[in-house]
Order: structure tokens, then sequence, then C-alpha cells
């Protein structure tokens, strides 16, 4: 009997298993819930390698730089649990003059993979006078349709798409290829004076309205419109994948309405993610009074799946699920006046204890408030409104938090003190190291100064960049929290308390490139352009491997993709200040290529940019730099642990770099990117020689690039990858 009992427990174990880990799974570490932009993705799918649901590539999604979803290259808007995939899909067209000769045209053709196909909630769509256009599809079926629409002028009709200007028909489901071909009965000739073109495309039900007056002339320039599609996992029915399916707990699988694979729902009262083992919860009705039905005086409790309506002492349950009152006899009636007496009672003390708690609570929730409102949180607000969807992510700090970081901002937690601020060492409740930088804020102005720095360190994500961790607003004054560099400032290396004699050519070369295409990121990058305002040695951090930081956005100003250039009042650092900038007060991206030319110079030189004291010579280090290069005496300025006869070629064209970026007027001035790629190409230069000295057979093979040249303002990188600190090849470079 006891073997026998013993084998019933392994077949159990043995089913059990089966049954659970034969459902495929994430891997262990992968993600099962992400973001990219406003998309959530879940599994089985995902954008990190080796994290989907199958192998075959066609559960992985990419998200680019931009924060935007792609399957392929189609970009993807939206995924549903329930099987449904909404995207953008290009349309085709074909324009003609007024001769009727054909001008441009495109022809859109899409291939979806195998667990995508079109679904029927979309209509083929021709827009244009005299047009026509054919579809043809592959899936499930071939199918050809065509679509026509006539006008001889223009429609005055709004929203309808029934002939006249506008034409649509229904789409099968079940198309994995397909092909959009426009057509124009005499190429436009008698309509081309408000239609051109002809227009095709797919588009999900009720998702365009057409506007004959804006639609026939251009089509308002929209050339990717939504689509929906279906997807489903595998090719096999429920019936045929059995308990090998990848639905969960609390689920049920139900045959794909492509004809071909299934997909998971959880059961009625369960939520969540239903291709997950435990992806399926129970839903707590009782939190949520429109999904129960209790009304007073019974009181609802949750159950798994559903709820039940439970009725208080001295009531029963009727026919209705209403709870109806008992009859009782006549000595229960002045137990219950004793009892509700005493219970009235307490409730009155109860009550006031808990009005004076609610006014406590509540003067600090208005201390809070105010001193949010007082620090810019209203503006923060209203920008993120006003600049549309955003993708900042940016943890909000209690004030006990910071307390208990900063040991309640102790003067020995000061990192630093500067014009924008009071810098803090804090650490967190996980042992984790924070920089708390202390605004200080005197007037409006300063308060958009904070605001500002948030806004643009949010939209930062840059190796060279610190990083933004949060803020904190529900104090007097306001707190940013950034990662904390541990290797002090540049200034500190070059000028300060840690001046590092071994920082050698080598790294402050590094430095400067890194600093440079940090810039010109920020510049040409960056989702709107950043200008910094107040690059310097100061706002470099370090961190223990010498990598440069580029910190303190106090003053940076965003400028909108259709300027080139602001109007604002001027600031920055007397001695890094572009002279241009300070006499005209407009801002462009040519400021920032001046101060770091100044840094440049420092980082060559060893010398503070304004208090440069030498006898007989100019306070101002790009001054004297200048001199210095024209009567060919740079060696007397150049930093001694430094320059040596193997690098002084180098040192030499990274001062004429220097005096580039720091000349008067800004429009003689190259672009960060060019800066960023001359500096990145005399390493590499000064990497091939080093080569050329110890395997000169074999440097020509492992370098590949051209040398730079030492003379003049002709020298060519290849372009400049800010990101990765590489050159890019076949780019000439700026003067």
């Amino acid at each position: 009997m006891k073997l026998h009992g013993l084998f019933l427990v392994a077949l159990f174990s043995i089913a059990y298993t089966q049954l659970v880990m034969g459902k495929p799974q994430p891997h262990e570490g992968c993600p099962i819930r992400s973001r990219c932009g406003n998309v959530t993705i879940e599994y089985p799918f995902s954008t990190s390698p080796g994290c989907s649901y199958a192998d075959d590539g066609n559960y992985n999604l990419t998200c680019n730089e931009k924060e935007e979803l792609f399957s392929g290259d189609i970009p993807v808007i939206n995924i549903s649990h329930s099987g449904q995939f909404h995207v953008r899909l290009l349309g085709s067209y074909v324009c003609y003059d007024s001769q009727g000769t054909q001008t441009h045209s495109s022809t859109a053709y899409v291939t979806l993979g195998s667990i995508l196909t079109i679904s029927e909630q979309n209509k083929f769509t021709v827009v244009g006078c005299n047009s026509y256009a054919f579809l043809r599809t592959y899936g499930v079926e071939k199918y050809s349709t065509g679509c026509i629409s006539m006008c001889d002028s223009l429609p005055s009709r709004k929203g309808s798409c029934s002939g006249e200007g506008c034409c649509q028909t229904p789409v099968p489901r079940g198309s994995s290829y397909v092909k959009l071909i426009p057509h124009s009965f005499r190429n436009h000739t008698f309509v081309h004076d408000f239609n051109p073109c002809t227009y095709a495309f797919l588009v999900e039900n009720d998702k365009f309205d057409f506007n004959a007056l804006e639609d026939l002339k251009d089509l308002r320039n929209v050339r990717m419109f939504p689509v929906l599609l279906d997807w489903s996992v595998g090719n096999q029915t429920c019936e045929q994948v059995g308990n090998t399916s990848i639905c969960g707990g609390n689920s049920t699988c139900f045959d794909s309405i492509r004809g071909k694979g299934y997909n998971c729902k959880c059961l009625e009262g369960f939520e969540g993610n239903p291709y997950l083992l435990n992806g399926c919860q129970d839903i707590n009705e009782c939190m949520t009074s429109s999904k129960h039905n209790c009304s007073y005086p019974s009181t609802c409790e949750n159950t798994k799946g559903s709820f039940s309506c439970n009725c208080p002492s001295g009531y029963r349950k009727d026919s209705h699920n209403s709870c109806t009152r008992e009859v009782r006899p006549e000595y229960f009636r002045w137990t219950q006046i004793f009892l509700g007496t005493i219970i009235s009672f307490s409730i009155i003390l109860l009550g006031v204890s808990c009005i004076k708690q609610r006014m406590k609570h509540q003067k600090n929730t208005e201390l809070r408030q105010q001193f949010f409102e007082q620090n810019g949180g209203g503006i923060l607000i209203q920008r993120l409104l006003g600049a549309g969807p955003s993708n900042v992510d940016v943890k909000i700090f209690t004030e006990e938090d910071m307390k208990e970081a900063t040991n309640g901002y102790d003067e020995s937690r000061i990192l630093g003190q500067g014009g924008q601020g009071t810098v803090y060492k804090g650490i967190l409740s996980d042992n984790s190291v924070i920089a708390i930088k202390k605004a200080r804020l005197g007037d409006n102005s300063q308060v958009e100064q904070f605001i500002n720095e948030v806004l643009v360190l949010s939209q930062i994500n840059h190796r060279n960049v610190v990083k933004l961790l949060g803020c904190c607003l529900e104090t007097e004054i306001p707190l940013l929290v950034y990662e904390f560099i541990n290797s002090g400032t540049l200034y500190d290396h070059l000028h300060g308390v840690i001046y590092d004699s071994s920082l050698t050519w080598e790294h402050r070369l590094r430095i400067a490139i890194e600093v440079a295409g940090t810039l010109s990121y920020l510049h040409s990058s960056a989702s709107i352009p950043i200008i910094h305002r107040d690059v310097k040695t100061a706002n470099i951090l370090l961190d223990e491997d010498l990598t440069a930081k580029v910190a303190d956005f106090g003053a940076s100003r965003l400028i909108p993709m259709d300027k080139e250039q602001l109007t604002t009042m001027v600031q920055g650092t007397l001695g890094y200040l572009d002279p241009e900038y300070y006499t005209t007060g407009l801002l462009n991206e040519k400021s920032d290529v001046y101060s770091f030319g100044v840094v440049l110079m420092e980082l060559i030189s060893g010398e503070k940019a304004l208090c440069f004291e030498r006898p007989q010579t100019s306070k101002h280090l790009v001054s004297y730099f200048a001199s210095a290069m024209k009567e060919n005496r740079l060696h007397e300025i150049v930093n001694g642990q430094v320059i040596n006869e193997d690098n002084q070629c180098e040192i030499r064209e990274a001062a004429r770099v220097a005096l580039k970026c720091t000349r008067i007027m800004g429009e003689e001035r190259p672009k960060m990117k060019e800066v960023a790629a001359e500096l990145e190409a005399l390493r590499v230069k000064a990497t091939k020689h080093k080569w050329s000295d110890q395997y000169p057979e074999e440097n020509e093979h492992l370098l590949g690039v051209q040398t730079l040249s030492a003379q003049g303002d002709t020298s060519s990188s290849r372009g400049y990858d800010s990101i990765k600190n590489v050159p890019i090849l076949d780019i000439e470079a700026g003067r």
C-alpha cells in the first residue's frame, strides 16, 4: 500500500510539472512588461532579445532612440491581449502636373509576418477626382478589389466618402500581403487646380473623415494611416494545443478570428496578462461601486472571481439579493437603544479626533501645495501638458526622503556651491548614493530656471550627461536628485583642491572629445535642440574612470525646431561667455561652441579662463592663446607635465581647433559636431601614428582611416557619432 501511494504521488507530481512547465514563459531576467513611448509591451511580445514567446522573430519588437515601437519596419501604436495590433501603414499616390504628365508616385505594399494579418475592421480608401485604385491581397486566399471616385468640381460635402472625391470599400480579414495601386482618368487634367493626385490607402474603420477642401489638395500631407491587424499564437487551435497552450491560470483559450492560431483571455472577474502563468489576478469588485450591486445595508465581500453581498446582524437576504430587517422580540429593542447610545457617543469622540487629525493633515497638505506652486510645480505641469505626449519619467521624492538622505542637510554632506545652488551628497534607504541639488530661488526667473533644468534633463539620454533621477517640490526650497559622480569637477582636477598631475594629454583629449560629442548631441540629436549656455570646467564632472559628465542645465534653453536662434536675457559665466551673445542677446548653438573652446584651452594650458596672470599679458586666456599661436610660442602656456616631443603636433592641432571655436563672429565658428569630428580624428591620427611606429606594415589594415592634416583649416573627418564617440566616414568637416 505504501509503495502504491508513493507511486500515485510521483505520478501526480510529474503530471503537474508537465502541465505548468510545459507552458512557454519568459526566461529569468526578462521583463514581462515594458514601455516604448506611449505603448506598453507585454509578453508574449518583447523588445529584449530572447525574451519573446518564440525565437522565430515574429514576436520581437524594436524600440528606437526616439521611443518609437516597430514590428519589423511597421510602426506600432498599440497591442491588445485579445489579438489586435494597431499599426500605421503607408498609402500609395500618383501625382500629375497641369499638362497631365506624371510628376511623382509611390506604390505601397506591405508584407506581414506569419502571426499578423489584416483585420476586417479596415477599409480600402481612394481619395481624388476621376480616380480609381486596385487592392491586391494574399493570405488565406487571394483577393482583389477596386474603388472609383468621380467628380468634375470641388465637392461641398464633408465627412462623406461615398464616391464623390472619395470612395471606400470593405477589406476581408486574413491577408498577410497587401498592394495598393492608384490610377487616374485623364491624368487629373480637368481637376488639377484643386486635385493634382490620386491617393489610395488602408485605414481603420471610423478613423478617416473626408474633407474635400483639404484632402483633395494634398491629403493634409498625411502619408501613414492607422490600420488594425489581427495576431495570434502559433498555427494550431485550442483543442490541438490542449494544456500546452501559453494561456496561464485563471484564463481561457479561444481560437483566433484569423482562421489559424489561438489567443488567451482572463476569466470573468479576473484581469491582467493571460499569457503569463499568474498573469490574471482577481478583480476586487468591492473597491468600485460600479462593479457590484450591493446596496445599503448590505456589505460587499470580495471572492475569487466574483463577490457576495452580506447582510448585517438583524437583517436577512431576500430573493432579490437585498437585505430586509428581521422581526425580533421586545427586549432586543432596549439592548439596541443602550448599545446605540454608547456607539453614538464613541462615534462623536472619534469624529472630533478625526476632525482634528484632518485639519492638521489639511494644513500640512496646504503647506506642501503652497511650496509646490511656489517652486514652479504649476509651471512644470503647464509645460508638460503644452508639450503634448511626454516621455518624462522623473521620480518624486518626499521631504522625509531628502532629510534622511542628507542627515538633515548636514554641512559635512555639501559637495559644492555655485550660482545655481548647493549640492549635497545623499544616501537613500537602499544605500544608493545620490547628489541632491538645492536651488537658490529668489524670484520668478530663478523658478523658471529650476523648472527648465527638470524639463531639459528629462529629455536627455546620453552617457556623458549627468542623469536626473527625480525632484522634490514639496519643500520650501526645491530639490533635484542626480546620479552621484564621485571624482569631482574638471575644474578641481585642473585648478582646485584635487589637482591631478597624472591627467595626461590622452586623458585631456578624451575628455574634450566626450564633452564635444555631448554638446553635439544636445545641438543636433536631441528631440528638441538644447543650448547649455553655461559650459565651463566647473560644470563638467569626472567619474572614477575620468569619464566626462556634463552637468548644471539650470541656464539651458530649448530651441524650437523652426528657429535657429532666440533672443534671451544674457546668462553664463564671465570668461566663458560668448562675446557675440553678450553684446546682441541672440542665442544659438555657436554660444556653446565658444565656451567649449575656452574649456579646451584650459585643458591644453592648465590655466584658468579669466584669472590668467602673467607679467605684461592679457588676463583673458583666449586673447593670450591667440597671440601665442600667432607668435609661435604656444609652448609657453602649455602645461609642462602634458607636452612632450611625441604630442606637440597634436596639442598644436587641438589649440587650432580651440581658436576656431573662440572666433568673435559666431558664423565663423564651426558646429559642435564638426569640432567633435576634428578632435576624434586627431585622436585617431595619434593612434595611427603609434601603431605605425610599432607595426608599420600592419597599420593601414588595422586603422583604415585618413590622417588629419596638421596645417590650416582644411582638416576633414568623416562625421561623428556623439553617442558612441566614434568617427563616421565620408562627411566633410566644417570650417
